[in-house]
């Protein structure tokens, strides 16, 4: 399987094999219940914050998917795709056809109002009958798998639900950003969300709407990862690890960071899109030169600080990483996906570059933390875990405390910064990837009696 690529796996303990594997994997239902606990809990508290701040809720959010507009026509289309791949050819059919008419209906009443286009009802209220349904009528092994990829599909959703008003919190919580901090530490690095952006801007609509796009629909890339991966799951076993898992570690880390270091993005501090509140007008013909003090900037109260590190960045890494040991068709995608991903953060004025790199650690550690559970945490895997911590905590903290330091010494400070990124990137595929070398048996020697007989 796509999954099983770490070389030098152990294989599993002897007498543990089939059901017997599977029974030893299973979700107890005291854990099942105490996350579905967890989950209404985090949904109630994201629901009274964002009345407390005025912005939309998680709960709020999702009743608009049963009956009202959806916020999102991708991201609960996205996680009822995902939760088809646990439900045998004829019930995925017949729930497609279903979201699909509902979506219809929805969309011919919207024209009728006079109200705006848009998808998503469907797949969401389709999604909560299967649920209801293999609860209630399936049993044994084909109930188990298709709760388990409906709870993926759900939590897909959810995940989305509440990282929308942690946006807003993070804008409530940090009326001051860190981005003149971020900016002078990139002159360490050429400056590249000002060379990329002015790139773009040459390149013309054609490229800026193909990486724009990409960008925004990395949903889309991650689904058909996903499904490849858990393609087998009606008729087999669950892979140990997937994307899917990976994905969701990275929502719930990676955005905790964002309150610890606020930052909004070039085009915003320093650009067109700052609504007066950005420190010059310049992104990105003109690099701002090095200034005389260095603070942090205000910024308005609605505007997510959702730049560093760049979840774009870990998000289209994973897709590469968990693309490289499918087909061609998988491996080309995984790599276009990220390349125009990378472009797209930094060309449209998103992010800066120490953000990626930041984004970039944060993906490699997460998955080697999550990667082949069943080898355990053996040397090499402790060895890249704190080798990704160590570059993610040096960005950060460089970034804080070190800024006119790189941008006055921005040689050896890039070479730094991308040597311990490289550095990073090279065990991981050194400890996930590489072939495993073939091992010298030395032959026992012959006892002196032996060779004497002989």
């Amino acid at each position: 399987m796509l999954i099983h690529d770490a070389p030098g796996s152990p294989p599993p303990p002897a007498g543990q094999t089939g059901a017997e594997r599977l029974q030893v994997r299973r979700v107890r239902p005291a854990a099942i219940w105490s996350g579905v606990a967890a989950a209404v809990l985090v949904l109630v508290v994201g629901e009274l914050i964002a009345a407390h701040i005025h912005a939309l809720g998680p709960l709020t959010s999702l009743v608009r998917d049963y009956v009202g507009r959806p916020k999102s026509a991708t991201t609960s289309w996205a996680g009822f795709l995902l939760a088809l791949v646990g439900l045998t050819t004829r019930v995925r059919i017949t729930a497609l056809a279903a979201a699909v008419a509902i979506d219809v209906v929805f969309v011919v009443i919207r024209a009728i109002e006079g109200r705006l286009f848009t998808v998503g009802n469907g797949p969401t209220i389709v999604l909560t009958a299967l649920a209801v349904i293999a609860v209630w009528r399936w049993s044994g092994e084909r109930r188990r798998t298709a709760l388990r990829a409906i709870t993926f599909g759900a939590l897909l959703i959810l995940a989305t639900k509440v990282g929308e008003i942690w946006l807003d919190i993070t804008a409530w919580a940090c009326p001051k950003v860190l981005d003149p901090y971020a900016q002078l530490a990139d002159h360490a690095l050429g400056n590249p969300s000002w060379f990329v952006g002015h790139v773009l801007d040459i390149a013309g609509p054609v490229p800026l709407g193909v990486v724009r796009w990409v960008y925004f629909e990395l949903p889309v890339a991650a689904i058909v990862v996903a499904v490849w991966q858990l393609r087998g799951v009606t008729t087999g076993p669950w892979p140990r690890h997937h994307l899917v898992r990976t994905f969701l570690a990275l929502g719930l880390i990676g955005p905790l960071w964002y309150v610890v270091f606020p930052v909004v993005g070039p085009v915003l501090a320093f650009g067109p899109q700052g609504h007066g509140l950005e420190i010059a007008d310049v992104w990105p013909n003109i690099v701002p030169p090095l200034p005389f003090s260095l603070d942090p900037m205000p910024f308005d109260g609605i505007t997510p600080r959702n730049c560093m590190p760049s979840l774009h960045t870990a998000w289209a890494l994973s897709l590469f990483i968990h693309s490289r040991r499918g087909p061609l068709w998988l491996r080309v995608g995984g790599a276009f996906w990220l390349v125009c991903t990378l472009i797209a953060t930094l060309g449209l004025g998103a992010h800066y570059g120490v953000d990626l790199i930041a984004g970039a650690a944060l993906c490699l550690t997460v998955e080697s933390a999550l990667r082949d559970p069943d080898r355990g945490w053996d040397h090499y895997r402790i060895r890249v875990v704190a080798l990704g911590v160590v570059t993610f905590a040096t960005t950060l903290l460089s970034v804080r405390y070190l800024a006119q330091t790189m941008a006055d010494h921005p040689l050896v400070s890039g070479v730094g910064l991308l040597g311990l990124l490289a550095a990073l990137a090279t065990t991981f595929y050194l400890t996930w990837f590489a072939p495993t070398r073939p091992q010298h048996v030395t032959a026992e020697p012959v006892p002196l009696d032996d060779r004497i007989a002989h």
